[in-house]
């Protein structure tokens, strides 16, 4: 299966990474929408206590529950639907729901692939790739965001990207966006409940925190999107392209990746906030390690990169990181990779064939090694590292089979 980058996806859809991820703006086409359900009790006074749905609450908290199934039965949820809220005890939770759910749930998914011409086979492992679950395709679940979003998943598929490069880049959306959601959800939590809180209170804080959120966390994700395709773009450029003998005039760097063993696994099972203390801790074990004349470039989550061009400095430093690693218990390897070349720095960060070559290195190394290239070894002092032969490796983007070697320091300075 040809791997697909997002930046081919994106390139595609002619540069529209919104579109990706959030409905398409007015000017799209949809069909005429069908007539509103009717709802049962809208429009009329419903005596809630009589209905039973004030039970177990009394002052300030019956007060309260009264005015928010007042508010949601005059914005048209059916008293059916507020009965159920209630018995499960998600009321509160009623006008966040209808804030994020991008529109009345009017279509089924039949209706979306007839109306958008996908298949509905299609648009069920879409969703099981985004992490939810695909349901009856006979039940109305969609909404307008969906039948949008279909629209553009056939404009990909007319473009020529196979269907399964799509779901795995679809896979690769939805972990992140989980990840992204769990940690504004966390943050959100923490900032807007108080004790004390009513029902009607927390309703109306959540609604309207999503009201203002959404749009700036769809604006936060397209820029972010945008910042790492010019990296990407940069180093994909510079890795393959060398006009006029450029690299030549390049100074020449040793780049070093360390990233974490087994990160993806990781965070499928701990909750985001010991996530958050894994990565933070590796943040302070590169810092510590880059001391002048080694720089830690940039931070990736589950990975770090750090320069130099004092070849040596850099060993040692990612030799000490490994071994920092690995004397703290319950935190994970890393696997350190580096390799040496001309490179050049754009906006404070380096790019060529040193930095692609430390990563692909970096992916193949033993987990708590440090691994290098042939360049690496060349360069270094024979009085403070000692070498072994780890083989030769073909490496994504570089040309012919490299060979590769383990590095420690000698006894004395171990």
């Amino acid at each position: 299966m040809r791997y697909l980058s997002p930046l081919s996806i994106v390139s595609a859809a002619r540069f529209q990474p919104p579109s990706l991820l959030w409905p398409c703006s007015s000017s799209c086409s949809r069909r005429p929408s069908p007539p509103p359900p009717v709802l049962e009790n809208a429009g009329m006074s419903v005596d809630f206590e009589a209905e039973g749905l004030l039970e177990g609450t009394e002052g300030r908290a019956r007060a309260a529950r009264l005015e928010l199934l007042r508010e949601l039965h005059a914005q048209g949820v059916s008293l059916g639907e507020l009965r159920d809220a209630v018995a499960e005890g998600r009321l509160a939770l009623l006008p966040v729901e209808r804030e994020l759910a991008g529109g009345e749930e009017r279509y089924t998914l039949n209706e979306v692939a007839e109306e958008a011409q996908v298949d509905v086979g299609f648009l069920v492992r879409q969703r099981q790739a985004y992490g939810l679950p695909a349901g009856d395709a006979d039940e109305r679940q969609a909404t307008e965001e969906d039948l949008a979003a279909a629209r553009r998943a056939r404009a990909l598929l007319e473009a020529g990207l196979p269907e399964e490069g799509l779901l795995e880049v679809t896979r690769v959306i939805g972990l992140a966006m989980s990840q992204i959601a769990a940690a504004n959800r966390s943050l959100i939590v923490d900032a807007l409940v108080a004790e004390g809180d009513t029902e009607l209170d927390v309703a109306r804080r959540f609604a309207a925190a999503a009201r203002s959120l959404q749009p700036l966390v769809g604006e936060t994700l397209t820029h972010a999107l945008r910042l790492r395709l010019r990296e990407q773009v940069r180093h994909d450029v510079l890795d393959t392209v060398d006009p006029a003998g450029a690299g030549a005039n390049r100074p020449e760097i040793t780049a070093c990746f360390a990233d974490l063993v087994g990160f993806t696994r990781l965070g499928e099972r701990l909750p985001m906030e010991e996530i958050g203390h894994v990565t933070g801790h590796l943040n302070e074990l590169a810092a510590d390690a880059a001391s002048e004349p080694v720089r830690l470039v940039k931070l990736m989550g589950d990975g770090a990169l750090l320069v130099s061009v004092d070849n040596d400095a850099l060993l040692a430093a990612a030799i000490a990181l490994a071994a920092a690693a690995d004397a703290h218990e319950d935190f994970p390897q890393l696997r350190v990779g580096l390799a040496r070349g001309g490179a050049i720095t754009r906006g404070g960060d380096w790019y060529g064939p040193p930095v692609n070559a430390a990563s692909r290195i970096t992916a193949i190394a033993y987990p708590g090694s440090v691994l290098v290239s042939e360049a690496v070894k060349e360069a270094a002092s024979a009085e403070r590292f000692r070498f072994s032969f780890a083989g030769q490796r073909r490496l994504k983007g570089i040309r012919g089979e490299q060979p590769l070697f383990r590095v420690r320091l000698r006894e004395a300075e171990a």
